[in-house]
């Protein structure tokens, strides 16, 4: 022992209290800060990227990744016999990372490239945010592994301090969209978050002076008993990142799946986050709540749960969305942190559990937020990490093993039985198909409950819910063939229906566009396609189009703001002049494409759409360009929220002529926007009418919609101001807090459409 430390007694009960206070406060605001920076920063990127749900994914391989490296750096830190050291290394770490606040897109990263959108966000990451961050990851391993030297009684088994870590991410992640993305600006947040950075360096600082002032005695007895502990093997190491990587590959895999059918937002980020968090929270308790046993009783069932859920579709209902998905995610998490917290090793191991823990959720985050979306067509990683989450489960005496011979030959009947079907054309291909998820449903609920009931080893379940899998892939959903078409903008399925009549382009759930091929005597359709499904002339957009056409009295010249299908390039008159801005490239390219699409190549063929954000892109129009300004894109169902902003629209009135309009589609299952579109175009002198539609209309890929359009002045839409009209003049709710490029409140417009429907 060093002679410059003190031989004083072990602590006094007051000063355990003190040390268990202040070490508790420090580990709990690390966590609110580490856990809040990541919607806040990701929200202030997602503009960039057009508001793709992938941002958040990689945001969260970037992460991860920081994660590992704060945990290694600690690890290898409180390797150094000295007391002193650490604490002065970490504190001016931290002091260093302070004087890069408040948090701010780097100079040089404001405008993305035409490809590699991933690689780069991860730099973009990495020179904004990345030193507070890595300072900030650093802490919960490194402030443990203090409080264990302190020579508190506790110190024996400080896991519960991850514990109460995480109870600070998870506030962090519950209250970011229920309280600060309602009632603060970006900015503001960005000044609350900053302050908070600062009241932590002075509570770590404290932490390092307790622990230079604690009695070496203490330290000293402690370390002395756990020299006898054997360390880890590499195959339990491997067995820890197994069980890290599992449940943090899902994390981001159900967030893709529900925020593919709503929308890319801190809400929707931050439920599943959260869960995840609290089952760390939950695990690590003295007294877990919910007992391991239990958990891994639940997680077949879980799975199973998962697999129907994915077999109903579950579209048409927010909820069964929302939450099914996220309770069986949150049970199957739970079993696998339960096993990592009933293994777990003693104090003297903390530092290189953790890093183990967090390489695991690394791997895990890479393969489903970079390896998969680049392999895969499709978003196969979700049931993939599904079928894995089964292996995660410990090893366990069978309770008939004699049986098991019988058991796989039944298993092997069954999938032989189900999947020939699909080679098949007819009646018995029909049976199976129309009852598709009663099949589906029944294989892997009875399949689990049966292998739960003979205690059946992992492989057998395993099996189970690769055969349920399997046929969730065989027979589709989907009416007809199907293709699907991936990039970082999410996955695209063009669906050809079973008589052929009929190609529909459907991002996650929703149908964004469609176009009849034959008609209905089997015959196809010969010269210019005719606009359906949103874009049908009698429809909100067609009459908004025809309205401005006939005010003008001469040719168009318009701007449309997402391509889609290309059904908007067969609305343009002859001699008009049309403009089309679109941020993915593989979705022009499918457009082009006739074998999916004919309006491009039949109406326009040699159409140049710009690519890139259209808040980057279309800012450097020229102003006063254009008679009408059609905002169309989409980023899961609904408008990608940067181009529903004040500054947004701003951008669209200096770009419209004399007498121009805006018109904004704003259909949507699940977000109410009319009220947020006529909000901002007030904030910006504009007028606003409303076309809603009721749902009467849906048939035949004829869909009802929601429009808004908005102008200078109500002689700039024609007919459309007429009292006789579809069209409803609608003021902006006065009450209503305008969305800006600091503010928006997705939980708002969530409630009003589960509150008034369609209204």
């Amino acid at each position: 022992m060093s002679s410059s430390q003190p031989s004083a007694a072990p602590n006094s009960a007051s000063r355990n209290r003190l040390l268990l206070m202040v070490y508790t406060a420090a580990i709990f605001v690390s966590a609110l800060l580490l856990f809040s920076v990541q919607p806040l920063f990701t929200k202030m990127v997602l503009p960039r990227l057009g508001g793709s749900p992938a941002v958040w994914s990689v945001a969260m391989v970037f992460f991860q990744s920081l994660l590992l490296g704060g945990y290694a750096y600690a690890h290898y830190l409180m390797q150094l016999r000295s007391r002193v050291l650490p604490v002065v290394i970490h504190v001016v770490l931290l002091v260093v990372a302070l004087l890069t606040l408040p948090l701010a897109i780097a100079t040089g990263w404001g405008e993305p490239p035409e490809s590699g959108y991933a690689f780069w966000l991860l730099g973009l990451f990495a020179v904004s945010i990345g030193l507070p961050f890595f300072a900030l990851a650093a802490n919960n391993p490194m402030l443990q592994a203090w409080f264990v030297r302190t020579g508190h009684p506790d110190g024996r088994d400080p896991y519960f301090l991850y514990a109460s870590s995480n109870i600070g991410s998870f506030l962090a992640l519950l209250t970011y969209p229920v309280l600060l993305e309602p009632m603060f600006s970006l900015r503001t947040q960005n000044l609350i978050w900053t302050s908070g950075y600062g009241l932590l360096i002075v509570l770590i600082a404290t932490c390092g002076v307790l622990l230079m002032r604690s009695p070496a005695r203490a330290i000293g007895t402690l370390e002395a008993n756990e020299t006898t502990v054997p360390a880890p093997s590499w195959l339990q190491r491997l067995h820890w990142i197994f069980l890290a990587a599992v449940p943090s590959g899902l994390l981001i895999a159900v967030t893709a799946h529900i925020s593919t059918d709503v929308a890319a937002a801190p809400l929707l980020w931050v439920l599943p986050l959260s869960l995840y968090l609290l089952t760390w929270v939950l695990v690590f308790q003295s007294r877990p709540l919910l007992p391991h046993w239990f958990m891994l009783l639940l997680q077949p069932l879980a799975i199973a749960g998962v697999i129907v859920l994915l077999a109903i579709g579950g579209e048409q209902n927010l909820l069964l969305t929302l939450g099914g998905h996220q309770l069986a995610f949150f049970i199957i998490a739970m079993a696998c942190h339960g096993e990592l917290a009933r293994t777990r090793p003693a104090a003297r191991y903390l530092t290189g559990f953790y890093v183990a823990l967090s390489f695991g959720g690394m791997v895990g985050g890479l393969f489903a937020g970079l390896i998969a979306p680049y392999t895969f067509s499709w978003i196969a990683e979700y049931p993939i990490l599904i079928a894995l989450a089964v292996l995660c489960r410990p090893a366990q005496s069978e309770r008939f093993s004699r049986w098991a011979g019988i058991y796989w030959l039944l298993l092997f009947v069954t999938a032989v039985v189900l999947i020939a079907p699909s080679f098949t054309t007819g009646k018995w291909f029909d049976w199976f198909d129309t009852r598709r998820v009663y099949v589906i449903s029944g294989v892997a609920a009875t399949g689990m409950i049966v292998a739960l009931l003979l205690r059946a080893d992992r492989l057998k379940l395993v099996a189970v819910a690769v055969l349920a899998l399997a046929l969730l892939r065989i027979y589709p959903p989907d009416d007809g063939r199907v293709e699907t078409v991936r990039s970082f903008f999410g996955v695209h399925k063009i669906q050809v229906t079973s008589n052929g009549q009929y190609h529909v382009l459907l991002h996650g759930t929703t149908i964004h566009g469609a176009e009849k091929y034959l008609n209905d005597d089997g015959t196809p359709v010969t010269g210019r396609p005719e606009p359906i499904s949103y874009y049908y002339k009698d429809g909100g957009m067609g009459q908004a189009i025809a309205a401005m056409r006939a005010r003008k009295g001469a040719p168009l010249k318009a701007a449309v703001i997402g391509l889609g299908s290309g059904s908007l390039v067969c609305a343009q008159a002859p001699g008009e002049n049309w403009k089309f801005f679109e941020i993915d490239q593989t979705m022009v390219d499918t457009a082009r494409d006739p074998k999916y699409f004919s309006f491009i190549s039949k109406c326009q063929p040699d159409i140049k759409p710009v690519i890139g954000d259209a808040r980057l892109t279309f800012t450097k129009e020229v102003d006063g360009a254009y008679d009408l300004i059609i905002v169309d894109a989409y980023s899961s169902d609904a408008i990608p929220i940067h181009l529903a902003t004040q500054e947004a629209m701003a951008i669209y009135k200096a770009k419209l002529a004399p007498g121009g309009a805006v018109v904004m589609h704003v259909s949507n299952r699940h977000l109410e926007l009319g009220s947020v579109v006529t909000g901002i175009a007030d904030a910006n002198g504009l007028t606003s009418w409303v076309f809603n539609e009721d749902a009467g209309r849906d048939a035949e890929y004829i869909f009802s919609t929601n429009v808004v359009i908005s102008a200078r002045d109500a002689a700039d839409v024609g007919s459309i101001a007429l009292p006789s009209s579809q069209w409803t003049l609608t003021p902006a709710k006065p009450d209503r807090r305008v969305w800006t490029d600091d503010y928006s409140n997705i939980l708002g417009a969530v409630w009003r459409r589960l509150r008034d429907g369609d209204t």
